[in-house]
């Protein structure tokens, strides 16, 4: 293999992270990144670090200097650099935080003080949900999965303090333990802000209650099982008690034709809790539901008291981000495309976009050539895959057209006002879409987001600026480290549209029934046979992966290495012989450089924290299962049948 030795700077991944004492025959995830990970060390400010977080680490410097030189310009009222640098000027005036204590949230301790029916409780909870605090159940302005062209009114389970369901439920000692810290926390930020520690207990009673009637992840990943169309009239019958036109009323908007209703049986039970609940138990859960959303802009107490429960009990942070990075990160969620404005400018060259976009149609053209040849899909399913593949619409870098930030009403008032304000704003936008034509040129993301998405109804690909950086792109980097690096993500959202939830979708982006029986059949064989693999992973003693959680991002991680390894080969410089780069060869560089995306280091309390909530595997699963079961890789670095990183061809899922 490569020696260490005579290093000069590399692109795409580097010599020097290696672990030349493992062979990658056996451990390929130890073998590319180990070297880097026995010399780091995962800050304190941090739950997981790796190539993220130091591409991060670039982007917000960028974000912070935008963010500072805004709030030192004398702006014209209204304008995004006024907004910008109020909202920053806000966050970062400590003393006045301090001093101003809960006081800016009082009127909204008055209006729970208020509640004294139904009626009065779906006003509050309306103000609540416009206001980011999604108390009792969630509420959204979605496209519509089953007619893509309309947005709907979404009713669905929400309204918990803790990330799942299942940490009310569970009967293990660690489960117990973790429940009864959530108490205290809720007690104390009770006590923090004048209210009784002991009315915890109300609390908890009743988020239990809204748990027990909870889909669990698992079963939210069928999308069929989490779309029910309702009339008003059907929902009243199907959940008599939930407060929907009182609801909508205090929205100020008119009854639809129909909700889409994710949970009927959660929106039955919320109803009945309406009823049922003491109204002094509904007002103890708003204000703790206030506090838990407001925390982190709240006096440094409160702060803190969130952060040792969120961030140090559930995933082993042991530091806050520095003051400044946390009012970023809120202003990148509340104004994130006027900040993603100024960002591109500065960061994302034409040149990037135009190189991304040819690497897209390569992969683009590698799948059309992939469902051509499957053995196991019939013409009828290859006909209609081929015209969604055809119409997947691609965004790289930032939008055509930008947010328009006007009724956003941010001043140098208390922070957390800000903040909510833009929870607000944001609602509001939402619902303003009602009635409206789909936008198919707004993003879910913002530009400098360091991250990438399929979205199965507009069945569209988009990859934001932020993550077109080294090392996941460079445009002077190696064709083989870029395709390993941002090709297997292109190649990884694309196949999105085609996982176990995605291929539900059609091409117009509607929730139909497109594949014949047989096809559906064959496909979800093979998708057994992932489920299987990361099911017996087991990223800590006792602690096994749920293969049915993961197994969408499982299927576009093997997909999108596939695609990626093939459009490579189609480009003019992957047809070109090359000679070898560090000891390596273009081949085993692909692979290196795909391993580079997933160099991370996960604290344990994260860790197991992903293992219930998060979709996508550990990072070693994520090199390690793939490559275990592709060809190209074991002809690259010379696995032999019984080495770990070579599966037995009987139980390798071949979908793609």
């Amino acid at each position: 293999m490569a020696p260490l030795a005579a290093q000069r700077p590399y692109k795409g991944f580097n010599p020097a992270n290696l672990d030349p004492s493992v062979k990658p025959t056996q451990d390929f995830f130890q073998f590319a990144v180990g070297g880097w990970a026995k010399r780091t060390a995962i800050p304190a400010e941090y739950d997981r670090y790796g190539v993220d977080q130091e591409i991060d680490t670039r982007t917000h410097q960028i974000l912070k200097e935008i963010m500072e030189s805004a709030a030192a310009a004398k702006a014209a009222p209204g304008t995004e650099t006024q907004k910008v640098g109020d909202f920053y000027a806000s966050g970062m005036d400590e003393a006045g935080i301090e001093d101003r204590a809960v006081a800016p949230l009082q009127p909204l301790f008055t209006r729970i003080d208020g509640v004294k029916d139904a009626t009065t409780l779906a006003a509050v909870l309306a103000d609540f949900h416009r206001l980011g605090a999604f108390a009792g159940f969630s509420f959204r302005i979605e496209q519509d999965d089953k007619e893509s062209t309309r947005y709907s009114m979404t009713l669905a389970q929400g309204g918990l303090g803790l990330p799942d369901r299942d940490y009310y439920l569970k009967e293990d000692p660690k489960s117990k333990e973790l429940l009864t810290a959530y108490r205290a926390h809720v007690g104390q930020m009770l006590s923090l802000a004048g209210f009784d520690r002991k009315d915890a207990d109300l609390i908890l009673t009743l988020e239990m209650r809204l748990a027990k009637a909870s889909m669990t992840r698992v079963e939210q990943r069928d999308p069929m099982a989490v779309y029910h169309a309702m009339t008003p009239a059907e929902l009243k019958t199907a959940a008599p008690g939930f407060p929907a036109d009182l609801y909508l009323k205090a929205l100020g908007v008119s009854a639809p034709d129909r909700f889409v209703v994710r949970q009927p049986a959660f929106i039955a039970e919320l109803g009945r809790m309406v009823q049922e609940v003491p109204i002094v138990q509904w007002q103890t859960y708003l204000r703790w539901t206030l506090l838990r959303t407001t925390a982190p802009f709240l006096p440094k107490a409160f702060e803190q008291e969130a952060f040792a429960f969120y961030g140090t009990r559930l995933q082993g942070t042991t530091a806050m981000h520095p003051r400044w990075k946390r009012v970023m990160l809120a202003a990148d969620r509340g104004l994130g495309e006027a900040l993603g404005k100024l960002y591109v400018q500065r960061a994302f060259p034409a040149s990037s976009k135009a190189k991304v976009l040819t690497m897209v149609e390569n992969l683009r053209t590698a799948l059309r050539a992939r469902i051509d040849g499957l053995e196991w899909m019939s013409a009828p399913t290859k006909v209609k895959a081929q015209q969604k593949l055809a119409t997947i619409r691609v965004k790289i870098g930032y939008p055509d057209l930008w947010r328009d930030y006007t009724r956003l009403n941010v001043q140098r008032q208390p922070y957390v006002l800000n903040v909510l304000e833009t929870h607000r704003f944001e609602f509001d936008r939402r619902l303003a879409n009602l009635g409206k034509p789909i936008d198919r040129n707004e993003w879910d993301m913002t530009p400098q987001t360091n991250n990438a998405y399929y979205n199965p109804s507009m069945n569209e690909i988009v990859f934001p600026a932020g993550i077109l950086q080294p090392p996941y792109f460079d445009a002077t980097a190696d064709d083989a480290v870029n395709y390993g690096n941002i090709g297997a993500t292109i190649g990884h959202e694309m196949t999105h549209g085609f996982d176990d939830e995605g291929r539900q979708y059609d091409a117009d982006g509607n929730l139909k029934a497109w594949w014949t029986p047989e096809d559906e059949k064959a496909y979800n064989l093979r998708a057994e046979l992932v489920v299987k693999q990361f099911d017996a992973y087991e990223p800590l003693p006792g602690l096994h992966l749920n293969g049915k959680l993961t197994l969408g991002e499982n299927i576009a991680d093997l997909g999108g290495l596939k695609l990626a390894w093939d459009a490579w080969k189609l480009s003019p410089k992957g047809q070109r012989p090359v000679g070898r780069i560090a000891g390596f060869t273009p081949e085993q560089r692909f692979f290196l450089g795909y391993a580079e995306t997933w160099r991370t280091l996960t604290r344990e309390e994260a860790l197991r924290l992903r293992a219930n909530t998060d979709p996508h595997s550990p990072a070693k699963f994520r090199v390690n299962g793939p490559l275990s079961n592709l060809p190209e890789f074991y002809e690259a670095f010379g696995c032999k049948d019984g080495d770990p990183m070579k599966r037995p061809e009987k139980v390798r899922p071949a979908i793609w």
